[in-house]
C-alpha cells in the first residue's frame, strides 16, 4: 500500500493539481479582494450605496429595531439572512465573470503562441505509388 502511495504522488498529475489547488487559493485571495474592495464599492455607487449584507427578517426570537445581522445573530435570534444570500449570488456573479474573461485571454494567448509564423506552401509531391500501380494496370488491360 505504501508504494502505491508514492506512486500515485509521483504521477505528474497530482503535482499538477496540487500547485494548481496552490495557485487557486492565492488567485481566490486575489479575486476576493478585487471583489470586496474595487467592485463592490462600485456597485455601491450605482445602487446608492445599499448593502444587502445586513438585510434580514426575524424569524423567531427578540432583536432590537435597527440591528445588524451579526448583533441579530448574537441575540439568538433565528434569521432569515437574505441580504448574505444575495451579496453572495453577486460576489459569485462577479467572480465567474473575472475567471471567464481571464480564461478567455488565457486562451487567446495560447492561440496566438501556438499558430505557426510561416506556413510552409504544399509541394506536388506526383503521383503515389498506388497512382503508377493503377496507370501501369489500366496500360496492361488496354495492350491485352
Amino acid at each position: 500500500m505504501v508504494q502505491e502511495f508514492k506512486d500515485f504522488i509521483a504521477k505528474g498529475n497530482v503535482m499538477d493539481m496540487a500547485v494548481g489547488i496552490i495557485i487557486g487559493a492565492a488567485f481566490t485571495a486575489i479575486v476576493s479582494s478585487l471583489v470586496g474592495d474595487l467592485i463592490n464599492p462600485i456597485i455601491g455607487l450605482f445602487t446608492g450605496g445599499i448593502d444587502f449584507t445586513n438585510k434580514y427578517a426575524v424569524l423567531s426570537g427578540e432583536v432590537p429595531a435597527g440591528a445588524s445581522l451579526e448583533a441579530a445573530r448574537e441575540a439568538g435570534a433565528s434569521v432569515f439572512a437574505y441580504g448574505s444570500f444575495i451579496m453572495a449570488v453577486i460576489n459569485f456573479l462577479i467572480i465567474a465573470w473575472v475567471v471567464f474573461m481571464l480564461v478567455k485571454m488565457v486562451n487567446r494567448a495560447k492561440a496566438i503562441a501556438e499558430k505557426p509564423d510561416d506556413v510552409a506552401p504544399e509541394v506536388d509531391t506526383g503521383p503515389s505509388e498506388l497512382d503508377i500501380l493503377i496507370e501501369i494496370r489500366d496500360s496492361l488491360k488496354k495492350s491485352a
